[in-house]
């Protein structure tokens, strides 16, 4: 006898191939119902809704406002890049034809404690600078972005003539201190708040982080960063080589 080959219909799965349905015949700008009557719409609890709709949400096709409710968006170009070469997220644009701009920019002077001292080398107490922003691709947030860097590596009159967003770009057309390398560490994380305000999602969302330090040629960490990206905006990858065994 023929064995029937089995598939994955679980309540889950047929949920979110409804709302797979639901979403990609909705309009672009369409307001999805609020939360607890789509929950009644589809027959099941909310928490499950929720759960369900953050897979659509982290690839790009719906984005949920807090106060506002959820939308469905455009089909949205991504970031698409290997990790082997640090480059900004303008530069990235840039070469992809992708249309970027800058909102959010807040720029904070603050003191080392024990973790930053250690990261640069610094006594407890000495002065840094916080940059943080939001890079918009279409208009819509992608990723937000906050580097610290101790007040001596980029001053006020650098930021205030021609800052689109990149320090990384400002460093190295500034020339002083001249760039190495970057070490980055790559995790997934839930949102909190700032980072949920910034973005426009739930805290809670999952997004993409890389924290980086960017170490100069002389030795020493000038920067470092935390840039957390909405998953469904970027693809990433890395080139490996085979190891000869």
């Amino acid at each position: 006898m023929k064995k029937t080959a089995k598939t994955n219909d679980s309540p889950f799965y047929r949920l979110q191939r409804e709302l797979g349905k639901i979403i990609s015949e909705a309009a672009p700008g369409e307001q999805l119902p609020p939360e607890p009557e789509f929950a009644r719409q589809l027959g099941v609890a909310r928490s499950t809704l929720r759960e369900a709709m953050r897979s659509f949400e982290a690839q790009g096709l719906i984005i949920r406002r807090q106060g506002a409710g959820t939308f469905v968006v455009e089909k949205n170009d991504v970031f698409e890049t290997g990790l082997e070469i640090l480059e900004s997220l303008e530069t990235i644009a840039d070469r992809s034809g992708l249309f970027v701009s800058m909102g959010g920019l807040e720029i904070n002077e603050l003191r080392t404690d024990e973790k930053f001292a250690a990261i640069f080398n610094l006594p407890v107490g000495s002065e840094l600078v916080s940059i943080t922003r939001v890079i918009n691709a279409k208009n819509r947030p992608a990723a937000f972005l906050k580097d610290i860097l101790p007040k001596d590596v980029l001053s006020q009159q650098d930021l205030d003539h021609g800052f689109t967003g990149s320090v990384l770009d400002l460093l190295i057309n500034k020339g002083i201190p001249k760039l190495e390398q970057s070490r980055t560490e790559i995790k997934a994380v839930a949102a909190e708040s700032a980072e949920a305000r910034a973005l426009q999602i739930q805290r809670g969302d999952v997004l993409l982080l890389l924290e980086a330090d960017l170490v100069a040629q002389e030795g020493g960490i000038i920067d470092h960063s935390y840039s957390f990206f909405l998953p469904g905006y970027f693809r990433l990858y890395v080139n490996r080589k085979i190891g000869i065994i």
